[in-house]
């Protein structure tokens, strides 16, 4: 396993293809190379400096590369982890989907516009399959910012119409979900480009998951956490989170990450499964795993490499097999959008190689509320609206 080492001077910008570090202090979305920045890896903290009179992602704001002392918040983080038997199987879900918004991307969303508002930065601009742009809208009305949400014109109205009701500019953009991204970095040169995608600071809140499935689990890291992954911002921000705290000692191994991708749309998966960095070429098409739908993933080496070091591996999943990871979470009482169905289909899988075994303990990341996504589970399950 590669050890990754503190950087002495001081966090910064970091861009991982040609090492040029650049100050925090000024607002980016990219680096002069065109790649997308990370930021160089922290220490961590340890138990005693998590803050216990914030119940809410904040509690780890000691963990950030810098201080924050107005950040916008709705109370997102502290979500549930809760056993269930799922598709026959014991597993531990993270109900990621018990947001302000109704998805994981708050945590991402809460600290990287935090930043951005404290950079000086009002307005920002953003592409998204839907809940990435909900977080964006939600957080922008709560920290008093403008937002204009790129989404694919077939996204589900019920994330189009809560942008919107934060007051957010949405604008449908036809084509694939790709045709979004591309129209968004069209219009970067016209307002701040805040990418769920691109956005370091995006990642800074991800990897808050790891601080709380550590602290979930009685201060110890899971064996296993299996992801549903399009572009990747929640296994990058797994890998940043349990790596700062195996470098504060308070983990002593890393846990497998095992990133999911549908089938119809699964470029990191092949990737991954030809061995190389780069991406290969791969047919694509629609999904009812829609939040995972991206065609080009712009961190895909960093991806990739956050999954080998941590001993895990990609999963590709079946439509089938998503709709009956769909329906054994529902049936145990949680009820999510497709995407996030992609992890049990994902168990199945594992466990049925060998690769995952029972008396591990894996976690579950669901990802999205059902609610989000109601026109489709009605046409998945045959219930007319």
């Amino acid at each position: 396993m590669t050890k990754t080492t503190v950087d002495s001077d001081g966090p910064a910008y970091l861009d991982p293809e040609t090492g040029q570090r650049l100050p925090l202090g000024t607002p980016l979305w990219r680096a002069p190379s065109g790649r997308p920045l990370m930021i160089t890896p922290l220490p961590g903290i340890t138990r005693a400096e998590i803050d216990p009179a914030q119940r809410s992602l904040w509690r780890y704001a000691k963990s950030l590369p810098l201080a924050v002392p107005d950040p916008i918040s709705l109370g997102e983080g502290c979500t549930p982890l809760v056993r269930r038997r799922v598709d026959g199987m014991d597993a531990l879900c993270k109900l990621e989907w018990v947001m302000p918004t109704g998805s994981f991307k708050d945590r991402g969303a809460s600290v990287m516009l935090s930043v951005l508002r404290q950079q000086g930065i009002g307005a920002v601009l953003e592409d998204s399959s839907g809940n990435g742009g909900a977080a964006v809208a939600g957080y922008a009305a709560a920290g008093g910012l403008k937002a204009k949400i790129l989404v694919p014109a077939s996204t589900q109205p019920g994330k189009t119409v809560q942008m919107r009701a934060y007051g957010a500019e949405v604008q449908l953009v036809e084509g694939p979900r790709q045709a979004t991204a591309d129209e968004a970095e069209r219009q970067a040169d016209r307002i701040f480009y805040a990418s769920h995608n691109w956005q370091a600071f995006f990642l800074q809140g991800t990897k808050t998951l790891a601080y709380e499935l550590w602290e979930d689990l009685g201060f110890r890291a899971p064996d296993n956490v299996i992801i549903p992954m399009g572009a990747g911002s929640n296994v990058l921000g797994c890998d940043i989170g349990f790596g700062e705290l195996q470098r504060s000692g308070e983990i002593d191994r890393l846990p497998r990450l095992f990133g999911v991708q549908p089938e119809r749309c699964a470029p990191i998966h092949a990737s991954f499964a030809a061995g190389i960095d780069g991406p290969v070429p791969v047919e694509t098409g629609p999904t009812i795993a829609e939040g995972t739908a991206i065609a080009r993933p712009v961190r895909l080496r960093e991806v990739l490499a956050a999954i080998r070091r941590s001993g895990g591996s990609t999963v590709a999943v079946s439509e089938d097999a998503i709709l009956a990871g769909f329906r054994s979470l529902a049936a145990a009482g949680l009820y999510v959008e497709p995407t996030s169905a992609s992890s049990v289909a994902a168990l199945r899988q594992l466990r049925e190689s060998g690769v995952i075994k029972p008396e591990e303990t894996t976690v579950l990341v669901l990802t999205g509320s059902g609610l989000k996504a109601t026109q489709r589970v009605a046409e998945l399950i045959g219930v007319p609206l």
